[in-house]
């Protein structure tokens, strides 16, 4: 948390000299894997497919994790005011709970500014797993002894500045509660329900379209301080690099190398097991489309 506090000050000490709100702090509404502070303009129905591949360390086999589908994203959007985003989204899912329906909330309270050196937005999520109920091993996750086990959430508070106009930084305290947890052979609980983290993320402006975006996500839990039987910690902390290109006319794509096998917060910040170390990375890509309503 001390990275965060130092950020807030810093901002207190950043120049402002815009007389209006700063244009695109971040050029979409998602980083790589992290929310950013942007939201979809009023009256905006904004479309997008996300995907993350198999491990490239899989070699020529699979086509370098190409021929293998960790997660899949199709998730609309839309603007009920330019400040105020809802959206709607279906994930294959990458953890023990898969096919997860998400409900997701955001709502941009600051704009930077001449009255604000940072831009601030709250999001909320809640998904829900439709995966097909396990009646023979009551040990397993999505055994759902009851309907709310399906259901996870995350809430976040994201912080952002627009530094200069090629480079933007943002970090994003969060928390993250799942209504049921890993259990080992014995039913003893692997974790626990509440989970905070914080990410960060960074943009630098090559060109009027072209960017570089990198993001990751700390999360704070002394599950995932033990180590395994080979001296090794089963979780790891999702980071990602990519290339974002705003085509004009709506568009943005986003192609990316990261660790995180999910896409959505409630999937890849607590069952992140992919190690970068390991060669334990894949490629992924969104595609982002805006239509008038």
């Amino acid at each position: 948390m001390r990275i965060f506090f130092c950020f807030l000050l810093a901002l207190c000490f950043v120049p402002c000299f815009s007389q209006v709100d700063t244009h695109q702090t971040f050029k979409d509404t998602r980083v790589i894997n992290s929310q950013s502070v942007e939201t979809v303009r009023k009256g905006i129905l904004d479309f997008r497919i996300g995907h993350r591949f198999g491990n490239l360390n899989g070699g020529w086999t699979t086509l370098y994790g190409l021929e293998n589908a960790a997660d899949v994203l199709f998730e609309f959007d839309y603007g009920v005011t330019d400040k105020l985003m809802v959206g709607i989204m279906r994930t294959k899912g990458s953890g023990p709970l898969k096919q997860n329906v998400s409900g997701l909330l955001k709502y941009k309270v600051l704009s930077q500014g001449e009255k604000s050196p940072f831009s601030m937005a709250f999001s909320g999520l809640m998904s829900l797993s439709t995966m097909q109920r396990n009646e023979e091993n009551m040990g397993v996750i999505n055994h759902f002894a009851k309907y709310a086990h399906r259901i996870s959430y995350n809430l976040q508070v994201i912080i952002a500045s627009k530094l200069s106009e090629r480079f933007s930084f943002q970090l994003a305290p969060q928390w993250t509660y799942r209504n049921i947890v890993p259990t080992d052979d014995r039913r003893v609980i692997q974790d626990k329900n509440d989970l905070p983290s914080i990410s960060a993320a960074a943009k630098f402006q090559f060109t009027k379209s072209l960017a570089l975006i990198v993001d990751s996500t700390i999360s704070f839990s002394e599950y995932r301080q033990e180590l395994n039987s080979n001296g090794e910690t089963d979780f790891y902390y999702p980071f990602g690099v990519g290339l974002e290109w705003e085509t004009g006319g709506g568009h943005v794509f986003q192609i990316n190398l990261t660790n995180s096998t999910g896409i959505v917060e409630t999937d890849y910040i607590p069952y992140t097991t992919s190690s970068w170390r390991d060669g334990e990375y894949r490629f992924g890509f969104t595609i982002a489309r805006q239509f008038n309503l």
